[in-house]
């Protein structure tokens, strides 16, 4: 079977970690459509990822010419439209998850397929949390709605590689309570 290449779509490499990961249900913002959504953070040095979703932008902006010109006489500059591809160390610099990365906010209306590193799909909804590293399938596509111009990226599937520490502060049960001793009962 002779797979199609859609040179929007990226496969993210393993480093990449998820933060927000809104993955199980779909949430509304502001009152808009509930969707389900995860921010994609890629390490600067990870330069094959970032190259693949710089060429994937720039053939959405290709692709979506039409889309993006609208009424106006002319389409406008990729340089001067909004792309999904944001620098953590100017647009989040207080936070240390995203320094020497870039980040990318994925979302879809329908839900992504879970896997973990063997593509058995993951049921348990404690394995995946903001923190984890991953795989992500996107897509990146042109917009044009009331005014707004752009490259947005859509949220395919996800693939868990390996734990990492929870982000927001939230701890897991389970490393909580790894380091009590069983024999400090409280009916002693």
């Amino acid at each position: 079977m002779a797979k199609f290449n859609n040179p929007m779509k990226v496969i993210t490499g393993v480093n990449t970690r998820w933060s927000y990961a809104n993955v199980w249900e779909a949430k509304s913002i502001n009152g808009g459509t509930p969707k389900f959504s995860v921010s994609l953070i890629i390490p600067k040095s990870d330069t094959q990822t970032v190259e693949k979703v710089k060429a994937a932008i720039q053939a959405a902006y290709q692709e979506g010419e039409a889309k993006l010109k609208g009424n106006s006489r002319t389409v406008p500059a990729l340089s001067a439209i909004k792309t999904p591809l944001r620098d953590g160390d100017i647009e989040r610099p207080d936070d240390p998850a995203y320094a020497n990365s870039y980040f990318i906010n994925a979302n879809s209306t329908t839900a992504p397929g879970i896997v973990d590193a063997d593509r058995q799909p993951i049921i348990d909804r404690s394995e995946v949390y903001s923190g984890v590293y991953g795989r992500a399938s996107i897509n990146l596509y042109a917009f044009n709605s009331n005014g707004n111009r752009g490259i947005a990226c859509g949220l395919n599937n996800l693939q868990k590689i390996r734990d990492g520490e929870p982000l927001g502060g939230r701890t897991r049960a389970e490393d909580d309570f790894a380091d009590l001793d069983d024999n400090d009962d409280f009916l002693d």
